[in-house]
């Protein structure tokens, strides 16, 4: 159902795979969140990339069997997804999608919480919910309005139409179309660069994006000065600092 492969000692590949259609289920949604906590508290944190099986799907979004079966049944799992969502914007490290295929409802949500993303040319996206008797989970419409803009969150909201890669590239969703073969290679190559940066510095970036729309003035000039207490009396960010002047010295004596 999840597959975990290990493609070096900083980086995790998750794929869904829950044929037909890779759809999120109560075990599946638990199974990714409990993954995430345990990656997230090892001493040296991956970079992961989430993926579905084959070419057709990443997801198609929650398991509407399991939404409707019962109201009662309905409540844990939603909760479920919501921690889900919870610990993707919490992961420090980065976090990137392949998006080899359709990845619609609760699948574009988990897609709006990745650093990086990068689909295949035949990939879909939408919130088809408004169309079906349902509605996307209040944190990842609020992440929607945020990535995308109130104008753009509106039209995927209301409509319930989906829109192409491309399409999603231009409203800033995707970062890269590629071809489906070139996918995982373009992903892990992005993983890889984006996982030898400071991870401190990459970790305290995604906590602002996180907390900064919530946050007065007077609390991210504090913010500001305790990020900057951390950086200037580390080792290595000191040596990165020594790397770029002296890189511009030898620049303007070249």
């Amino acid at each position: 159902m999840l597959r975990m492969d290990r493609l070096s000692t900083t980086l995790v590949r998750l794929t869904m795979d829950r044929p037909p259609a890779n759809a999120l289920s109560f075990d599946l949604i638990q199974a990714l969140a409990d993954d995430l906590a345990r990656f997230g508290e090892e001493a040296d944190p991956p970079a992961v990339i989430l993926t579905g099986a084959g070419e057709r799907f990443f997801s198609a979004g929650g398991d509407i069997r399991e939404i409707t079966a019962r109201a009662d049944a309905a409540i844990p799992r939603m909760r479920a997804f919501h921690r889900l969502l919870v610990a993707l914007e919490g992961y420090r490290c980065p976090l990137l999608c392949a998006v080899n295929g359709y990845a619609v409802g609760g699948a574009l949500e988990l897609v709006l919480f990745a650093d990086h993303v990068v689909a295949s040319e035949s990939a879909r996206f939408g919130f088809p919910e408004i169309n079906h008797g349902l509605l996307p989970a209040a944190k990842g419409m609020r992440q929607a309005m945020e990535r995308l803009g109130r104008r753009a969150a509106e039209r995927l909201l209301y409509s319930g139409e989906l829109v192409s890669a491309q399409e999603a590239k231009a409203m800033g969703l995707v970062d890269d179309v590629v071809g489906f073969t070139d996918l995982q290679d373009r992903t892990r190559a992005v993983a890889e660069t984006l996982r030898l940066k400071d991870r401190r510095l990459f970790s305290a970036i995604k906590r602002t994006f996180t907390d900064a729309p919530g946050m007065t003035d007077e609390e991210l000039e504090a913010r500001t000065l305790g990020d900057m207490h951390d950086y200037l009396n580390r080792e290595e960010t000191a040596a990165a600092r020594d790397q770029f002047l002296q890189r511009k010295a030898r620049q303007q004596h070249g």
